[in-house]
């Protein structure tokens, strides 16, 4: 038992103010200890609220179990997936509607229809969770890889023998549209998304590399096998071909083709040439010389890591004269070069967003109309990424957020923020700063 007199004694040989807070504060503990009142909660709560990430343009914000892996809105859900779990958030008022342990989510599907797919490394299987409440829809005990397309769920089942087998199925969906055999080629692909030789999107400062997921299943898929590439139509479930690179050559697929680039090293440099063929034929559909997709790290020893950059049926190169261009894979059709210095930020399908030399103005370049939409000054550090519903723009100074119409330029949002986006919806983004997200309505 605390003696309060004792206390006060030993506080009389200071300022008697000092006494009489020593004794509130003792007074407090005891109260809190006893459980009788307990103030700490609150003023914790208080110490650690944030300033609000978008001043009054957000609808709500919300403090967040922790630094997300990846946030996705999902109807009228927002998923948000962490490092060993996963929760969700209602889009209207931020409340919390469920949680559940697991360390990889990924969606599947769009809008009401979606599902989350959970599970844990090096564990197989996966569930289908309903991204509304939480639910198991259904269950998957043996895949070792899932992929999640917005039309699409694939996972991949591999015996103890090594033969593999590829499923297909629709999000919701318990009965799959097709199932392939794809050999031994289990053992490296696992968990949720693992990469696949096709394109890669560009990614841009203050923007998750993930903000545009999940895209439409590609018309072919290739699947890598001890040095192969097994490639699959998604329409009919098929393999269509066995493609063995080279030492100096490098496969992706895009736009329903087969890309092979080539890099011959000579001349102190690397000279590349590019053979798009459709699957089962062998002849050449379209080929371009001096093309450097990038491929390779600079240098003149032409060793090929990386996927080309770009969206489902766009490709990003570089022309022999340095200038960057964008070209249709399933046909080859140039359908932009820059003047130089121009640089490319952001590109799918349907638009790209592009750096003048100034690298003060981005402007909104509309394949289908085969020309500038939109033009903007940017600030210093400007990134950029596009989405099916908007383009982001960020610059670090000052810092801020701008998101606009793809067509058009309009603005949707224009916030002054250090935030990072994690996720772009049909009505709003989602922003997250440490531990506080927020969700911002298009206007």
């Amino acid at each position: 038992m605390i003696d309060l007199a004792s206390v006060s004694r030993m506080a009389s040989g200071g300022s008697p103010w000092k006494g009489y807070a020593l004794v509130a504060i003792v007074i407090v503990i005891v109260l809190a200890t006893t459980g009788v009142w307990n103030p700490w909660p609150q003023v914790w709560a208080w110490v650690n609220t944030s300033e609000p990430i978008a001043g009054g343009a957000a609808r709500w914000q919300q403090r967040i179990g922790g630094s997300p892996q990846s946030v996705s809105v999902v109807g009228d859900a927002v998923v948000v997936e962490y490092r060993t779990s996963v929760e969700a958030y209602g889009l209207t008022a931020g409340v919390k509607l469920w949680d559940s342990d697991a360390d990889w989510a990924a969606v599947s599907g769009s809008g009401n229809d979606a599902v989350v797919a959970t599970g844990r490394l090096l564990t197989k299987g996966y569930q289908v969770l309903d991204p509304r409440n939480g639910a198991q829809l259904r269950v998957d005990t043996e895949a070792t890889a899932v992929w999640t397309y917005r039309n699409a769920l694939l996972d991949l089942h591999c015996a103890k023998g090594g033969d593999c087998r590829l499923t297909a199925g629709d999000p919701r969906g318990a009965k799959p549209l097709w199932t392939v055999d794809t050999g031994g080629i289990g053992f490296v692909l696992n968990a949720a998304n693992p990469d696949l030789p096709d394109t890669r999107p560009l990614t841009a400062d203050r923007v998750d590399d993930d903000v545009a997921r999940p895209r439409l299943m590609p018309g072919l898929i290739g699947l890598p096998d001890d040095g192969k590439i097994r490639v699959i139509d998604t329409a009919t479930g098929k393999v269509v071909q066995v493609a063995e690179p080279a030492v100096d050559q490098r496969v992706a697929i895009a736009g329903g083709r087969v890309l092979t680039v080539t890099g011959t090293a000579q001349d102190g440099t690397c000279y590349y040439g590019v053979v798009a063929t459709d699957p089962p034929s062998p002849g050449a559909v379209w080929r371009r010389e001096g093309l450097n997709l990038r491929t390779a790290d600079n240098g003149s020893n032409c060793q090929q890591e990386h996927d080309p950059a770009g969206g489902e049926d766009v490709v990003l190169g570089v022309d022999p004269t340095g200038r960057q261009e964008l070209l249709a894979a399933h046909d080859g059709r140039l359908l932009w070069r820059g003047a130089r210095g121009e640089t490319v930020l952001a590109v799918n399908d349907s638009y790209a967003v592009i750096r003048g030399a100034d690298g003060r103005t981005l402007r909104g370049y509309g394949f289908s109309r085969g020309r500038t939409t939109w033009s903007r000054a940017v600030g210093e550090g400007g990134a950029a990424a596009l989405t099916p519903y908007a383009a982001v723009i960020t610059s670090r100074k000052p810092e801020r957020i701008v998101a606009v119409a793809p067509g058009s330029g309009r603005v949707l949002a224009d916030l002054r923020t250090a935030a990072e986006v994690f996720a772009v919806g049909p009505g709003g983004l989602i922003a997250v700063a440490g531990r506080e997200m927020a969700y911002i309505p298009f206007t």
